[in-house]
C-alpha cells in the first residue's frame, strides 16, 4: 500500500459515481490526496457519464487519477485514457487485446503514464527508458529500479498481442470495440424481459434530472437475488449453465446475488443465442419453482455428469422428479454439440471453509530427514 489509505466513494443507485461524495471526500483529504482509482466503463457495464467532472475535481485538489484498464474493450478507437484526462493506467492484453482471461493466463500488460509521470518509469541497465534522460529544466529521472528482468514483458505473450493489433490496424480496432458494445446489448435485449437487468432503465444525473438508460457498455449484470425468497441462488443458475454446456460468466461481482456477462468481439451470433437460449430455458426451470411445480431439483443437483446420468440407479432417479434427458439434453442444440462437466455437484461452502492439505505432515518430514 506504500503508507497509502484507501477512501471508499459513494455510487448513486443508478450506479453513477456519487460527485457530491466524491467532493466531500477530496475537499476533507485534500492536504494527503495522493490518487483515485476510477474504471471507464464501470464494472456496472456503464459508461460513467461524470468521469471528467471527477477527473477535473481530483486535479484541482493536488490528486492523480489511476484509471482502470480492464474494460478497455469497450475503449479502444472509440476514447482513451488520456482523451478523459487520466494520469495513469494499465492496459490489459486479456480481452482487449487478443489473451485468454484466467486459465493460469500472465496478467501481462503496458502500463502508460502522462509525460509529467515519464521520470518516475522504472529505469533497467539494458533499455533506455524515459526516466533515464534528462529533462528540459535540467532534471533527470527518478525511476526506481528495474521492477522486472525482462524489460519488454513476456517474449511468448507480447507477440500475439502485437500481430492481433497489426493485423487489425488502426481501422478495425475500434470496430472490435464496437462488437463487443453491440455484442453486450443484443444480450441485454434478449435477456431484459426474462431478467432484471440491474441498472436498466434507472437513469438519472447529479442534478436530479430523469434519464432512461436503455443500453450498456460491454457488459451487464444480471440480478439474481429475487429468487432466493424460492430457494433458488445464483450459484444454483450457474452450476446448471454446465448443463447447457457453458462456463458460468462471473458470479457475485460486482454485486452479490448477480451474474455480470461480458461477451466481448470474440463470439458469433450463434454462439451468442445458444447462451441466450439457455439463460432463457434456465429461467422457465426456475418459473416452475414459482407456480410450485417443483422444488427446483433439477438446479439444486445441477450440474449432471455423464456418470451420474450413466450409473445413478432408476429407483434413486424417479426421486429426482426430473428425467435424464431433462438433466443432460434440456435444449435440442445439446444433442450434437455439448460440453460435458467432469464432476457433478459440490458443496461449494464446505470445501472453502475445510481446506485439505495435500502436503507431507510435519512427521513424514522429519522422517525424511532423519534418512
Amino acid at each position: 500500500m506504500a503508507g497509502l489509505k484507501v477512501v471508499p466513494v459513494k455510487c448513486l443507485s443508478n450506479g453513477n459515481l456519487d460527485l457530491e461524495d466524491l467532493k466531500l471526500k477530496v475537499s476533507k483529504h485534500s492536504e494527503n490526496l495522493a490518487a483515485i482509482m476510477i474504471t471507464y466503463p464501470s464494472t456496472y457495464g456503464m459508461f460513467e457519464p461524470t468521469i471528467r467532472d471527477a477527473v477535473e475535481l481530483v486535479h484541482s485538489n493536488g490528486g492523480q487519477v489511476y484509471l482502470d484498464g480492464a474494460n478497455m474493450n469497450a475503449q479502444v478507437g472509440l476514447t482513451s485514457p488520456g482523451d478523459l484526462g487520466a494520469d495513469v493506467c494499465h492496459l490489459n492484453l486479456h480481452k482487449t487485446f487478443a489473451i485468454p482471461h484466467g486459465g493460469g493466463g500472465p496478467g501481462v500488460g503496458p502500463i502508460c503514464v502522462a509525460e509529467h509521470l515519464s521520470k518516475f518509469l522504472p529505469s533497467h541497465p539494458i533499455s533506455k527508458t524515459s526516466s533515464m534522460v534528462n529533462f528540459n529544466n535540467g532534471e533527470t529521472g527518478f525511476g526506481v529500479n528495474p521492477v522486472a528482468s525482462a524489460p519488454f514483458g513476456s517474449a511468448s505473450i507480447l507477440p500475439i498481442s502485437y500481430s492481433y493489433i497489426k493485423m487489425l490496424g488502426g481501422k478495425n480496432i475500434p470496430f472490435a470495440s464496437i462488437m463487443a458494445i453491440l455484442n453486450a446489448n443484443y444480450m441485454m435485449y434478449r435477456l431484459k424481459d426474462h431478467y432484471k437487468i440491474m441498472f436498466l432503465g434507472s437513469g438519472g444525473n447529479n442534478n436530479g434530472e430523469s434519464k432512461e438508460i436503455n443500453y450498456c457498455a460491454h457488459e451487464f449484470i444480471i440480478d439474481l437475488r429475487p429468487f432466493k425468497s424460492i430457494g433458488i441462488e445464483a450459484i444454483d443458475v450457474a452450476k446448471r449453465l454446465q448443463d447447457y454446456g457453458f462456463h458460468a460468466p462471473t458470479m457475485s461481482f460486482p454485486i452479490p446475488g448477480t451474474l455480470m456477462i461480458e461477451p466481448t468481439e470474440s463470439e458469433d451470433i450463434e454462439e451468442l443465442n445458444r447462451f441466450i437460449g439457455s439463460m432463457i430455458s434456465i429461467r422457465s426451470e426456475i418459473k416452475q419453482v414459482e407456480d410450485g411445480i417443483n422444488k427446483g431439483e433439477i438446479l439444486h443437483n445441477a450440474p449432471h455428469n455423464l456418470r451420474d446420468l450413466l450409473e445413478t440407479s432408476e429407483e434413486e432417479w424417479v426421486n429426482r422428479g426430473y428425467t435424464r434427458e431433462q438433466a443432460g439434453y434440456p435444449l435440442p442444440f445439446l444433442k450434437s454439440s455439448k460440453n460435458w462437466p467432469t464432476v457433478s455437484r459440490v458443496d461449494d461452502t464446505y470445501g472453502d471453509t475445510h481446506l485439505l492439505c495435500t502436503c507431507p505432515s510435519v512427521e513424514e518430514v522429519a522422517a525424511e530427514s532423519e534418512l
